[in-house]
């Protein structure tokens, strides 16, 4: 894991990075406030830092606050270790109330700085752990209905912004409850799985995709005009007709059936779903294992 240490002392700073080494730590050093609020709001900023206090530039109170109102902004956490030589009750509730997560005091005793960034990485690997199911489907870990609304409203947005294409596909198994009601519900399971791999391997590496609902899934194509989406999603029902699934002793042969709509200015997401929706139902309609738009 990278770890930003923000220390103006060059001793201090060299017996981190040392000890974080040992630990199997990747540290991210900086020598003063300044620079360390750099570290901490770029792009690949890393999510553990330890900060001096009292540093040239901004104190570690003030890049607490600045860390804070910009995880609000942009939904990210990062946990912050203040190092401080103010052990004082009032100084130690002051660092908190800035935003810190947790502070150690000068001169520090090494075992104690490294249980406590052991509890820090424990609750950012939960927190991660939460934000991926927040946004994923638990079984076929794609993306879940709430955040491919949330993709989908973007990517219309950069449609209309640069005037490109784009393409709505839905997809729904072919007979999928005989699939349950034969060989259980852990068989459909299986299945629903399967077909997520094969669109995740199939799809180009921008494409989106996640689970609708039930056994349908949705493909959100940038840049596919509506001839270009249909060859994607005709490869794809394609490669699923082509791999049959064992289940139990038999080898199941898979169709689906997708519709497709492609993105016109002015459409609301709603009504675009609607029309892949409609397409859906005419490929039901006209016997199951097609594409239609």
């Amino acid at each position: 894991m990278r770890i930003l240490v923000a220390e103006d002392d060059m001793t201090t700073r060299v017996m981190l990075e040392s000890l974080l080494k040992k630990w199997g730590y990747d540290p991210v050093v900086v020598s003063d406030g300044e620079e360390a609020w750099k570290v901490l709001s770029g792009e690949e900023a890393p999510y553990l830092a330890v900060i001096d206090w009292l540093m040239p530039g901004l104190e570690g109170t003030e890049i607490c606050r600045l860390v804070r109102e910009r995880n609000r902004m942009n939904g990210k956490y990062q946990y912050i270790v203040l190092l401080t030589v103010q052990s004082e009750k009032e100084d130690v509730i002051r660092g908190l109330e800035a935003g810190a997560d947790d502070y150690v005091v000068k001169p520090f005793d090494s075992q104690e700085l490294r249980m406590r960034l052991s509890v820090a990485k424990r609750i950012l690997e939960l927190q991660e752990k939460l934000a991926f199911f927040a946004n994923h489907d638990q079984l076929t870990k794609l993306l879940n209905r709430h955040a491919l609304f949330e993709r989908l409203s973007g990517e219309m947005a950069r449609s209309d912004r640069e005037r490109t294409s784009l393409s709505l596909g839905l997809l729904d198994l072919d007979h999928f409850k005989r699939v349950n009601d034969t060989y259980g519900h852990l068989a459909g399971d299986r299945v629903l799985r399967f077909i997520a791999k094969i669109l995740c391997r199939e799809l180009r590496p921008y494409d989106v995709v996640g689970r609708y609902g039930g056994e349908e899934f949705v493909m959100i194509l940038p840049g596919a005009s509506l001839q270009e989406g249909y060859r994607i999603l005709d490869r794809i029902r394609e490669r699923i007709g082509d791999r049959p699934l064992k289940l139990d002793d038999d080898q199941v042969e898979l169709t689906v059936s997708m519709g497709l709509a492609e993105y016109r200015q002015g459409m609301t997401m709603d009504g675009l779903i609607a029309l892949a929706d409609e397409a859906l139902y005419r490929a039901k309609d006209a016997g199951r294992d097609k594409v239609s738009f």
